[in-house]
């Protein structure tokens, strides 16, 4: 593999989806046809996406000994040592630069969010993720952070429920990838991430299920609620329901039966069933709200 497919590889690409959770105020703000705030809104996943690849840079230099205990992180450029680790912070530097220009571009609350998200986690690299539980708190914050830069940053204001869901989804997902670790790591997660010796694997369950349920019932609530009718005009959003329950359960299964779990990235672009649920529960908000 050459020099700039090992950077690129380094940088992870396939995680820009996650910037996916900027758009969720365009959509749900019923601003799609305004111009400007999609422009301000695009800078914004754009700096998200760069923001997001600097972290994942600085993160496998700090763990790069660590990922080398790992039966798949092991394979990373840092961690196998087909990448310097200087080479990775002129690379990690460049992105937060261009990331911060691009935010900048978006506006000055989107900077401040975008810097808030970097700083949090460089502690998180640092210090923050040998901590149980506040770790995937953390984790969860960075995509509070991305919603909040869709809504908040370009003066969008976003719905409490909305807030709420989003927070106990990727408290699911950041619970899910735990319990995917102690799978990969056949119960010794310690010596690749410390904090999974904090963790079991029927806490990880119970938390993953209160998670799960949470998600589904503050986004059904958020379909049904007053201000959501008021906004768009129809109670028919309670119909995109049924597509976040069998995405949500299909994650499930993944992580159990499957082997799944570790990367939702992945698990999006690679499994056919959470693809089309997705999708179409995308579509089916797109024909609701038109």
């Amino acid at each position: 593999m050459n020099q700039l497919a090992l950077l690129l590889k380094l940088l992870r690409p396939h995680q820009w989806v996650k910037s996916g959770f900027v758009f969720v105020g365009l959509l749900f703000g019923h601003v799609w046809n305004n111009g400007p705030v999609v422009h301000q809104v695009l800078l914004a996943a754009v700096a998200f996406s760069l923001a997001a690849s600097a972290i994942y840079v600085f993160n496998d230099m700090v763990d790069r000994e660590r990922d080398r205990e790992h039966p798949e992180k092991r394979r990373r450029p840092l961690a196998s040592g087909q990448v310097s680790p200087t080479q990775a912070l002129l690379l990690a530097g460049a992105c937060l630069i261009v990331a911060l220009v691009f935010a900048a571009a978006a506006s000055l609350a989107v900077l401040a969010i975008v810097s808030a998200y970097v700083l949090l986690n460089v502690a998180y690299s640092l210090r923050l993720k040998y901590i149980v539980l506040l770790d995937v708190f953390i984790v969860a914050t960075g995509f509070m952070l991305r919603i909040l830069a869709g809504t908040l940053g370009v003066g969008i204001a976003p719905s409490h429920w909305m807030m709420l869901c989003g927070l106990m989804l990727t408290l699911f997902l950041g619970f899910a990838k735990r319990r995917a670790e102690l799978n990969a790591l056949s119960g010794h997660g310690g010596s690749h991430r410390k904090v999974l010796d904090d963790y079991d694997r029927t806490l990880l369950d119970e938390l993953t299920g209160i998670c799960a349920g949470g998600a589904i019932i503050s986004y059904s609530l958020y379909t049904v609620s007053a201000d959501t009718v008021a906004m768009h005009g129809t109670g028919n959003l309670i119909f995109t329901v049924p597509f976040v329950i069998y995405g949500v359960f299909r994650y499930l299964y993944l992580l159990h039966r499957r082997g799944g779990g570790g990367d939702p990235s992945a698990a999006l672009l690679q499994d056919y069933h959470q693809l089309v649920a997705f999708c179409g529960w995308l579509a089916s908000v797109l024909l609701l709200l038109r």
